[in-house]
């Protein structure tokens, strides 16, 4: 009889099914996607060659910073919720609250944008009912989701291959198209940069503008946070996911749209309008004279949109969990509840009902709501590397203040101490408030004013809503917490100041949740992989 018979079988907990080389893909599969494929175009098409690119570059810089925050607190404590329960312990439970839903929210309206953007893809073959295939995959997306952790992980490892070896591909095709391998058998060269309204289309309020789809195509990163809570050995694995992945992701980003800013005009047709929007790749590949590879990477973008979809209802349905498991609850019980299988099959149900939005495209057009879902997705990435940036100010002002040794953390960025967490917050505070310039300037545009700023008001109302219900609670026993409850600093309740509930640093537990690795896990990570499949995870 082996020890696992024995055990009962659980219905409030996590699995730590993924492996590594999986929880490196989820990361690459949550920012290699739509954002990539098709929000390069539409980039490209509002603020012009050198907006893109100086916008991805500096968002890709603070994102990656805001990664290496993320990464130590991550490591050292891998629970459900990730940095919506870093926020919570060390910042604020009412803005942890707050940012919680808010990106819970963030993931939904993700699954309906990437589903969107499918049917935007499909107008490269036929205008024929898209919302069918839609449809289609996101009944395959819930399906997935709800068999098993290492089904979603499997899924997106592989997806994620296909997506990586794309993009190189498209790298080696555009120097060849750039330097005179194309139809028109000339040297594009910079000549793209120098036509009627490039480099910087709409002056300051298209620069402005890319910061917002950058940042929703950075998005997701963060993510490989909330997959610790599932993640083997966290200790040693989420160190090396935080230093390798993202300089893989920055390569591949800044290497694409140099060569999409070359050789792709801005004003090209149909780049992004109304009712469609064409992917800079397939054009580029359009351009290199092969139709047929035009196509087959208009099929990869396809599946790229399938693989978003299912990184971002993977990650909400993680979130919406941790906030039912939180002490006390920030969402009903019910959403606590997983299978046998440690799959949280309420929070995936509710989750992906809000994709349903994505067939609001057959009344205002596929690439109008694909721009408004996106400039919301993107707020929201952006309001989430915020609030890291105020936990790991938090959390490092709480390690030395109450004299723990840096030697005792188990992963240490330590080039970004001091300056990491105030730099985070103060840029993207800043992008946050200057990228809905176009809404208002030349002139105010009211839709695109509340997709740039909603997310700001409900996030107030929902901070203040959680001080004044928390005030008709006792505080509680939080001893009892498990590396599944992040805890909440609810010991300063009853003495705080009713507008705030600043958790102190002082007196907050940094020895709950930390996780210690079992020696069966250790001795794992000393078996020595194969040559052949260590180089494999290294080229994937």
């Amino acid at each position: 009889m082996t020890i696992e018979s024995v055990i009962p079988v659980t219905h409030d907990r996590l699995r730590r099914e993924l492996s590594a080389r999986q929880v490196q893909m989820i990361a690459i599969a949550g920012t290699i996607g739509t954002g990539l494929f098709l929000g390069t175009g539409r980039s490209l098409a509002q603020g012009g060659p050198a907006s893109v690119l100086i916008c991805y570059g500096l968002v890709g810089f603070i994102v990656y910073v805001t990664l290496l925050l993320l990464g130590e607190m991550a490591t050292q404590y891998p629970v459900a919720g990730s940095f919506n329960a870093y926020t919570t312990r060390f910042f604020s439970p009412a803005y942890g609250f707050a940012l919680s839903w808010n990106y819970w929210f963030n993931d939904a309206v993700s699954v309906a944008s990437d589903l969107t953007a499918a049917q935007l893809v499909l107008h490269y073959w036929t205008d024929w009912h898209p919302w069918v295939i839609s449809f289609v995959f996101w009944v395959f997306l819930v399906s997935v989701n709800a068999i098993h952790v290492r089904a979603y992980g499997e899924l997106e490892y592989w997806l994620s291959s296909l997506k990586v070896v794309t993009v190189i591909a498209f790298i080696i095709v555009g120097i060849f198209v750039n330097l005179g391998v194309n139809v028109e058998h000339r040297v594009i060269g910079f000549s793209n940069w120098a036509i009627e309204g490039a480099p910087f289309v709409g002056g300051f309020g298209g620069f402005a503008r890319v910061f917002v789809t950058a940042s929703f195509a950075y998005g997701g990163t963060e993510s490989l946070g909330i997959a610790a809570g599932e993640t083997k050995n966290p200790s040693s694995n989420m160190p090396k996911v935080v230093k390798f992945v993202f300089w893989r992701i920055l390569l591949f980003y800044i290497l694409s749209i140099l060569l999409i800013g070359l050789n792709v005009p801005w004003d090209y047709p149909n780049l992004s309008n109304r009712s469609t929007t064409t992917s800079p790749f397939t054009i580029v590949f359009q351009y290199a004279g092969s139709s047929a590879a035009a196509s087959f990477m208009n099929t990869v973008i396809l599946s790229s949109v399938l693989s978003a979809g299912n990184h971002a209802l993977f990650a909400g349905t993680r979130v919406l969990y941790g906030l039912s498991v939180n002490s006390p609850a920030q969402a009903p019980k019910v959403f606590s509840w997983t299978s046998s299988r440690g799959v949280p099959l309420p929070a995936l149900a509710l989750t992906s009902s809000v994709s349903a939005l994505c067939f609001g495209s057959s009344f205002i057009g596929s690439g109008q709501l694909w721009g408004w879902l996106q400039n919301i997705v993107g707020v929201s990435n952006q309001i989430a590397w915020l609030s890291i940036g105020l936990a790991s100010w938090r959390f490092r002002t709480a390690w030395v203040r109450q004299g723990r040794p840096l030697s005792e953390l188990k992963f240490r960025a330590s080039w970004t101490w001091p300056w990491g967490p105030l730099f985070v917050v103060c840029t993207v505070a800043m992008l946050i408030l200057i990228q809905g310039w176009s809404s208002v300037i030349p002139h105010f545009s009211g839709i695109d004013f509340v997709s740039f700023y909603i997310e700001i008001p409900v996030m107030m109302i929902m901070y203040f809503a959680w001080l004044a219900s928390k005030r008709r609670r006792k505080p509680i026993d939080v001893s009892a917490a498990s590396e599944d409850t992040p805890l909440l600093g609810t010991e300063h309740a009853a003495t705080s100041p009713w507008f705030h509930d600043i958790v102190d640093v002082n007196t907050v537990d940094l020895k709950v949740d930390e996780y210690e690795e079992a020696q069966r896990e250790n001795a794992k990570i000393r078996t020595r992989q194969s040559f052949l499949r260590s180089l494999y995870n290294w080229v994937a």
